[in-house]
């Protein structure tokens, strides 16, 4: 299943993400952690050392390779040049999977061990001092929805996106690459005003949004978070001794997580499992092309030199049955 953890700056999304992440190692299920957001934050929650965490390689960074891999012989695609983050796969693509190794996880993914098991990490590589004044941070998050576009993913197989805060993440069309969007939010009028947000922008695409209440420290939290966002609250989350540690930089093994929290985050899983059932591949690809050719004509065209709409094939469906083309 492909996952996001929304919401505002400071709501605990990346620390949620990253629990969510290291219990979905612990069951033994591959799984792919994007660090998506402009403060890039996820590998420290993981575990890693600052420094290490600072020397990923960065997915933008790498954006000629990962176009020409997934390229592959379509024959829709004149050269990797015309490529844009929205370009959809068709007859001749490689695609990319969970459980393969392939150019693109050697080069942009390396592996994060968790109490045993190993997670794959990418991530998108921070704002620079170059890209002051001069670039936008979604140019760097198109890899990441490059990547979506043309990765298949199966029952049992997770991949964990945490996205940029707010509501920049409708900056592009990657808000519709996720079978599950999770909205942290605080029990405050800030904290909810994101998922109002969220709930107006995703009404015509089907988004399948739960709301994940963070810092809940008694009934009243509970209850307002209830009031502001209703059936779309799914669990809650409060004080954990083992977050608290986690953020000191000193995590206990994931075992001793606390109960409560446990239970939350077998709820998530649950709740994302079950979306695989309903799953809509024509409706996933439909709405790729849909955003395809939205940045064709305002941006794309121009840019390329080419007519990027020329890029569709129509009779290409993503699917987890369609073959990967060597």
């Amino acid at each position: 299943m492909k996952i996001a953890f929304v919401g505002k700056g400071g709501s605990g999304k990346t620390t949620l993400s990253s629990l969510f992440i290291r219990h979905l190692a612990g069951t033994g299920s591959p799984v792919i952690a994007v660090d998506a957001d402009i403060n890039q934050h996820l590998g420290a929650a993981l575990g890693l050392d600052e420094g290490v965490a600072g020397e990923l390689p960065a997915l933008g960074a790498r954006l000629p390779l990962i176009k020409d891999y997934l390229r592959g012989s379509n024959p829709r695609i004149a050269s990797a040049d015309t490529m844009i983050k929205t370009t959809p796969p068709g007859e001749g693509s490689r695609l990319l999977r969970v459980r393969e190794n392939n150019p693109v996880y050697d080069a942009c993914a390396r592996d994060v061990e968790l109490d045993g098991q190993a997670v794959r990490l990418m991530v998108t590589g921070p704002f620079t001092e170059a890209d002051l004044g001069v670039a936008c941070y979604h140019s760097k998050t198109g890899a990441v929805e490059l990547c979506l576009n043309h990765l298949v993913d199966g029952r049992g197989e997770y991949v964990v996106v945490d996205m940029t805060a707010g509501s920049d993440s409708f900056a592009s069309g990657m808000f519709t690459r996720f079978d599950m969007t999770f909205l942290v939010a605080e029990p405050t009028r800030k904290g909810v005003s994101v998922y109002r947000q969220y709930k107006e922008y995703a009404r015509d695409f089907g988004i399948d949004l739960k709301v994940v209440g963070n810092k809940v420290r008694d009934a009243d939290d509970l209850e307002f978070l209830r009031s502001e966002v209703g059936e779309d609250l799914l669990v809650t989350v409060g004080h954990s001794d083992w977050v608290r540690a986690m953020e000191k930089g000193r995590p206990p093994r994931f075992e001793l997580l606390e109960e409560p929290s446990k239970a939350s985050l077998r709820a998530l899983q649950d709740a994302a499992d079950a979306t695989y059932e309903v799953r809509d591949w024509e409706r996933y690809t439909r709405q790729m092309v849909h955003f395809h050719l939205k940045n064709a004509q305002s941006w794309g065209n121009e840019k390329t030199g080419a007519d990027l709409a020329s890029q569709v094939d129509p009779d290409f469906v993503l699917r987890e049955s369609v073959a990967a083309t060597a």
